[in-house]
């Protein structure tokens, strides 16, 4: 760590806006004029809106993340969590991966730690449940969806085979929606490979409590979708919520029951829980309350945005539309984190402030390969796409927007490689316990071990 004197900018969270805000502020500064710290528990950021195409196998998970180190090469990136802050003191205890927790000192503050996974007391969900927030889930996914064909394809036991081959998704935003959707690709491409199992003996289930998916698009896109989805086998049961899954036996509110040994959870998120004990001012959902230009109310050295953040929408406001609220999308965080990153600068040298204002530009979902929807926003027109346009149009804008131009290329050479080779369908679950093998193989022999222990007793 620094020992300088210079004021510390402290970026807690390096996600989609910790990262951008940090690598505007270092591009803005002068040199020695600050020290910027970026404290996150995990040495990289994930880009999620690729983590659908990563369970399917249509992109490596490692081009979906980004180092911050390598990334970040002019500032401090430290492992671990930031555990409280004391705003009077100006100092945030951090804990470290190993080791004692300590003091950090800071002159300067942005709260960047995004949002975790929005969960309800589900008996069974904390069990059975596969969360979509983390490219750790991206790949244990993909690796459980191919174990459950593998064990489908093994077994004689009718109940075992349909428990397997059922799977379940609950929340019809855009992760589920896309989740569900390159998964069901996957799944379809891998049964190919099987002589036991085929697309029309697994069962998929979309669940949502609302009475529509995707609608972000809008509604007419939205009913694409679900005619989409449903054209290719998959059940959609809206207006409804899960009641139950313990041990897999899922329940729904509409009096449908399954057993699956797969729950995916996209159910919305909400910002991390950890806000709470920062003791800063926090909206109705949990949110840290900010001015529009990003500073969090009632100081003049805190700047919050994205997914944690509740930021009044300028532009919506101007419109007409009374209390609008930037959404908590990837369009929003990656423009915020700039304005954040100028706005930091500028409070460092005592200028003015720049309101954070952004009018939507549209929202675009991937539902497998060559399927799609898009709405694009063009002043007052709406263009609205489906299909493979809409696809082409959800990869190029991701593709773009994914940070660093290594990223990109690495991002845009699998889709390349994908469109001349066949899908990988190959489970690598041992990846999950890998020394379990080795354990097995180095542990003493029971007989033995009972053998030894009886020699050295009598030897007493």
């Amino acid at each position: 760590m620094s020992t300088t004197e210079r004021p510390r900018i402290l970026v807690v969270g390096g996600g989609y806006v910790g990262l951008y805000a940090a690598r505007r502020i270092l591009k803005k500064m002068r040199y020695g004029e600050a020290t910027v710290t970026v404290v996150d528990p995990r040495s990289y950021m994930t880009y999620q809106p690729f983590l659908p195409e990563a369970a399917a196998g249509s992109i490596s998970p490692r081009h979906v993340v980004v180092p911050l180190r390598r990334v970040l090469p002019k500032a401090e990136v430290l492992t671990g969590r930031v555990t409280t802050i004391d705003q009077d003191r100006k100092v945030a205890t951090i804990a470290p991966l190993v080791g004692e927790a300590y003091e950090l000192p800071f002159d300067y503050l942005v709260i960047a730690m995004g949002a975790v996974s929005r969960t309800f007391p589900i008996p069974g969900l904390a069990e059975q449940g596969i969360g979509m927030k983390g490219i750790e889930e991206s790949i244990g996914l993909r690796n459980h969806v191919l174990e459950q064909l593998d064990k489908a394809d093994s077994t004689t036991d009718e109940e075992l085979r349909r428990k397997a081959l059922t799977f379940v998704f609950i929340g019809g935003g855009f992760a589920g929606a896309e989740t569900i959707g390159e998964v069901e690709d996957m799944a379809r491409d891998a049964a190919k490979y099987y002589k036991n199992v085929s697309r029309e003996d697994m069962r998929f289930i979309l669940v949502d409590a609302a009475d529509k998916i995707l609608p972000e698009v809008g509604p007419k896109l939205g009913q694409y979708g679900k005619e989409h989805l449903e054209s290719r086998g998959v059940e959609i049961y809206l207006s409804t919520s899960m009641d139950s899954c313990v041990g897999g036996h899922v329940v729904l509110k509409n009096g449908l029951e399954v057993d699956s040994n797969t729950i995916v959870w996209t159910a919305g998120v909400k910002p991390n829980p950890a806000l709470a004990r920062f003791g800063l001012p926090l909206g109705p959902r949990g949110h840290v309350d900010c001015a529009p230009t990003l500073q969090v109310q009632g100081t003049d050295y805190i700047w919050a945005a994205g997914d944690n953040a509740q930021v009044p929408d300028v532009a919506s406001r101007k419109a007409g539309i009374e209390n609008a609220w930037c959404p908590p999308n990837a369009q929003h965080a990656l423009r915020q984190a700039k304005v954040l990153g100028d706005n930091v600068v500028s409070g460092m040298r005592g200028f003015p402030q720049k309101e954070y204002s952004h009018a939507n530009k549209g929202a675009v979902a991937g539902l497998g390969l060559h399927k799609g929807v898009a709405m694009i926003v063009m002043g007052k027109m709406k263009i609205k796409l489906k299909g493979r346009l809409a696809w082409y149009m959800h990869r190029g804008y991701h593709g773009l927007a994914m940070p660093t131009w290594n990223r990109k290329i690495r991002i845009f050479a699998d889709w390349t490689l994908g469109m001349f080779l066949k899908r990988e369908v190959v489970s690598l679950g041992a990846m999950e316990n890998p020394r379990e093998e080795f354990y097995e193989a180095a542990k003493p022999a029971p007989v033995a071990a009972a053998a030894k222990t009886e020699a050295k007793a009598k030897a007493s």
